[in-house]
């Protein structure tokens, strides 16, 4: 705050002693101690103040904060199981209907399916059958 060293407390109590006299001097240290006092108080009770004021607005903002968190918590679903999503999606809209609704739908272009494969193990007793028919000559 103030840089005041040794050399210039000096000069300011020789200053106070010839000026004051050395016989007010003690009264004169007494109420500006007093005064000194009294602004560290003040200084100390603003502090105080501008604490407390910035704590509310901490708290305000930790309760909006908080009601936010309420308000978006009220659209979970606790009772879903553990296998589905808490935040269930929102339903999308109907489709809406065309001024064509009762119209043929064009089909869609086909296009070509790829064989079907039959399964790799197959019953003994038909794998069997087929090659004893194979084995026997048709008559």
């Amino acid at each position: 705050m103030f840089n005041i060293g040794w050399s210039e407390l000096l000069l300011i109590a020789v200053v106070a002693i010839i000026v004051v006299g050395p016989k007010e001097l003690p009264r004169l240290m007494r109420t500006f101690g007093h005064y000194a006092g009294k602004l560290r108080r003040a200084a100390a009770d603003f502090q105080r103040q501008f604490e407390d004021a910035m704590q509310e607005s901490e708290l305000d903002e930790m309760r909006k904060a908080l009601d936010e968190v309420r308000t978006t918590a009220a659209s979970i679903h606790t009772n879903t199981p553990m296998d589905r999503p808490l935040m269930l999606p929102e339903p999308s809209p109907p489709p809406q209907e065309t001024a064509l609704a009762g119209a043929a739908k064009p089909k869609p272009a086909s296009r070509k399916t790829a064989p079907r494969k039959v399964a790799a193990r197959k019953a003994p007793r038909k794998v069997a059958k087929k090659a004893a028919a194979r084995k026997e000559p048709k008559r």
